[in-house]
């Protein structure tokens, strides 16, 4: 599940679960039952600890090769990265954990030039992709990293064939109907692969249509829904195809979802807990009832368990 908007990728998983609350959420991943790291494109991931090694020996390489030209630029070589990620996995080895300050710090002790916030994100990222390094427990507000040895245990390596099916068994069981083209630009991997991995799964691309129904959704800026998809114009047909994401538009905030289309935007109100939509078309009385429930089961979300 896509995580850089780290607050919404927990709601995000909170749609999808029963009961769970944002301190919940946020006790697994302090305990590591939840990876926050780069998988997939290069983009923060949540990941259970059981999927993550084999996620990345099938998806860090081709991660890693889209860094390459930054690399380059950045003057980030083979040997400054040997010599980074082991400064760094020694200072974290024994349970230590610490916030990208500090590692930029280690860095630094190492000679590698930590003056500048990218290259020292790109060298964490090259950690995370080689299965050294991945998320911690949080500090405070602060996020802070550990090594995936003592966050997840050893599992037993897969072929390339199989870990291929498996990644797109689970894309097209969630979010079919899809396209090879879907799957390609959700998984970070090349049209051919994609095409194996939807070979090896044996998987159906196409599913009936379920009954109709009036749901509703607040769906945080990154959620699975519409960014697993490359095209995306089959969520927005109710608000004529405006661009998710533009600058401007209530689409740029968090989305309203209502019976499968994207009707509008939201965000929290100025009292925490409120929430405050823009709404581009007209909703029925069913749908508001909908949409109201869902902004109490936000609130619950917040509020839940809180200070237990």
């Amino acid at each position: 599940m896509q995580a850089q908007d780290y607050a919404g990728a927990k709601w995000a998983i909170a749609q999808r679960t029963a009961g769970a609350t944002n301190d919940a959420i946020e006790r697994l991943i302090a305990r590591g039952a939840i990876l926050r790291t780069h998988v997939l494109r290069p983009t923060w991931h949540f990941v259970l600890p059981s999927d993550i090694r084999w996620m990345l020996r099938l998806t860090g390489p081709r991660v890693a090769a889209l860094l390459a030209h930054n690399d380059r630029r950045l003057g980030i070589t083979p040997s400054v990265l040997r010599r980074g990620i082991d400064a760094m996995a020694e200072a974290l080895t024994g349970g230590r954990q610490l916030t990208r300050t500090e590692l930029a710090a280690v860095l630094a002790r190492a000679g590698i030039d930590a003056s500048d916030g990218l290259r020292v994100g790109h060298v964490i990222m090259h950690a995370e992709l080689d299965a050294v390094l991945c998320s911690g427990a949080r500090r405070g507000k602060q996020f802070t990293y550990a090594l995936l040895d003592e966050r997840a245990p050893a599992t037993p390596a897969i072929d390339r064939d199989e870990a291929l099916g498996q990644l797109a068994t689970r894309y097209f069981a969630t979010r079919a109907p899809a396209t090879i083209a879907d799957f390609a630009w959700w998984s970070g991997l090349t049209v051919r692969d994609a095409k194996r991995g939807a070979e090896a799964a044996g998987v159906a691309r196409r599913r009936s249509a379920a009954a109709p129904t009036t749901s509703a959704h607040l769906l945080p800026n990154y959620d699975e829904l519409f960014i697993g998809y490359r095209d995306r114009s089959a969520f927005l047909e109710r608000v004529n195809g405006i661009a998710l994401m533009q600058r401007n538009t209530p689409l740029a905030l968090n989305v309203v979802e209502i019976d499968g289309q994207i009707v509008g935007g939201w965000r929290r109100g100025a009292r925490g807990t409120a929430v405050e939509t823009t709404l581009l078309v007209s909703l029925t009385h069913p749908q508001r009832r909908a949409l109201d429930d869902q902004i109490a089961r936000y609130a619950a979300f917040l509020t839940a368990g809180a200070g237990d």
